[in-house]
C-alpha cells in the first residue's frame, strides 16, 4: 500500500465560519463582542498604568494582578480581532499555520491565566496567614520566577497540542471550522484519521493545568478559612475575607464558563446546540478579561482610591506609601 504523505493532506487555508446558525446576526453579535474587547483592553491597560505609576501599589499582590492583566490582554488580542474580521468584513479565511499559531496563543494564555489565579491565591494565603513574613517571602525575584515558570508551564503543555494537530491528515471535502477562532477540538475534528490521542492529550492538558490550579486554590482557601475562623476578632475575620473577595470573583468568572466549554466539547456535543456552545466558548475568553479589572477596581480599596484620585486630578504617586 502506498504511504500517505501527510503534507499533501494538509489544507492551505481553513474557513472560520463564525457562529453557526447565527450568520445573519453576526453584525449585531459583534457589538457586545467589540464592547467587551474595548472594556477589557482599556481596563487592563489602565490598571497596568496605575500600578506602574503608584508607589503604594508596588506590592506582591499588585504585581500578580499585573501578570493577570498582561495575560488577559494577550488572550483577547489573540482571538477578538479575527472574530471582528469575520463579523464585519466576512474575512473568514485563515492559513493553516496562522490557525495553529492562534491556537497556540489562545490556549497558552488560557493556561497562564489559570496559573496566575493560582499564584494569587498563594499570595492571599501568605498575606493572611504569615503577614509578618509576607514581604520577605514574596520578594521581586521570587515573583518574577513564579511568573516565568507559569509562562513556561503553559508553553510546554500546549506545544504538543499544536504538534499533534499539525501531524494529522485532513480531509479535502471540508475545511470549514464552525467557530470564531481556531480552537483545538474544532480543528482536529476535521481530520481524516483518529483523533483519540489528540482528544485524550487535550483533556490531560486541561487537567494538568486547570485541575492542578483548582486543587491548589481549593487547598489554599481551605487553609485561609481555617486560619481566619481560629481568630477571635470578628473585625480581623471580616478584613481577611474582604481581601479575598475580588480574587474569588475572578476565579468564578474564569473557571465556570471554562469548565462548561471543556465538558461540552467532549461529552455534550449532541445535547447542546452549536451556536450555544460557540457563544459560551467565546464568553469564556472574553468575560474574565473584562470583569477582572472591574471587580478589582470596585473591590480593592487601594485601587479604587487611586483611580478616584487620578480622576480628581491628583498627582500620581504623591501619596505616602500605604
Amino acid at each position: 500500500m502506498a504511504k500517505i504523505n501527510v503534507t499533501d493532506m494538509t489544507p492551505s487555508v481553513f474557513i472560520l465560519n463564525g457562529i453557526p446558525g447565527l450568520e445573519e446576526a453576526h453584525l449585531w453579535i459583534s457589538i457586545p463582542f467589540c464592547s467587551m474587547y474595548i472594556i477589557a483592553m482599556v481596563g487592563n491597560c489602565s490598571l497596568l498604568y496605575l500600578i506602574r505609576i503608584e508607589d503604594a501599589l508596588h506590592k506582591p499582590m499588585y504585581y500578580f494582578l499585573s501578570m493577570l492583566s498582561l495575560t488577559d490582554i494577550g488572550l483577547v488580542t489573540s482571538m477578538v480581532p479575527k472574530a471582528m474580521c469575520i463579523f464585519w468584513f466576512k474575512m473568514k479565511k485563515i492559513s493553516f499555520n496562522a490557525c495553529l499559531t492562534q491556537m497556540f496563543f489562545v490556549h497558552t494564555f488560557t493556561g497562564m491565566e489559570s496559573g496566575v489565579l493560582m499564584l494569587m491565591s498563594l499570595d492571599r494565603y501568605l498575606a493572611i496567614c504569615y503577614p509578618l513574613r509576607y514581604a520577605s517571602i514574596l520578594t521581586n525575584p521570587v515573583i518574577t520566577t513564579a511568573g516565568v515558570v507559569t509562562f513556561l508551564r503553559g508553553v510546554m503543555v500546549i506545544i504538543p497540542v499544536v504538534v499533534f494537530t499539525k501531524r494529522l491528515p485532513y480531509c479535502h471535502h471540508t475545511n470549514i471550522i464552525p467557530h470564531t477562532y481556531c480552537d483545538h477540538m474544532s480543528v482536529v475534528k476535521l481530520a481524516c484519521a483518529s483523533i483519540r490521542v489528540d482528544a485524550i492529550y487535550g483533556l490531560v492538558a486541561a487537567l494538568v493545568i486547570g485541575g492542578f490550579d483548582i486543587l491548589c486554590i481549593f487547598v489554599t482557601y481551605a487553609m485561609i478559612l481555617r486560619a481566619v475562623v481560629s481568630r477571635s476578632s470578628k473585625e480581623a475575620c471580616s478584613k481577611a475575607f474582604s481581601t479575598c473577595t475580588a480574587h474569588i470573583c475572578a476565579i468564578i468568572t474564569s473557571y465556570t464558563p471554562a469548565l462548561f466549554s471543556i465538558l461540552a466539547h467532549r461529552f455534550g456535543s449532541h445535547h447542546i446546540t452549536a451556536h450555544t456552545h460557540i457563544l459560551i466558548a467565546n464568553l469564556y475568553l472574553l468575560l474574565p478579561p473584562m470583569l477582572n479589572t472591574i471587580v478589582y477596581g470596585v473591590k480593592t480599596k487601594q485601587i479604587r482610591e487611586r483611580v478616584l484620585k487620578l480622576f480628581r486630578g491628583g498627582k500620581a504617586g504623591s501619596s505616602p506609601g500605604a
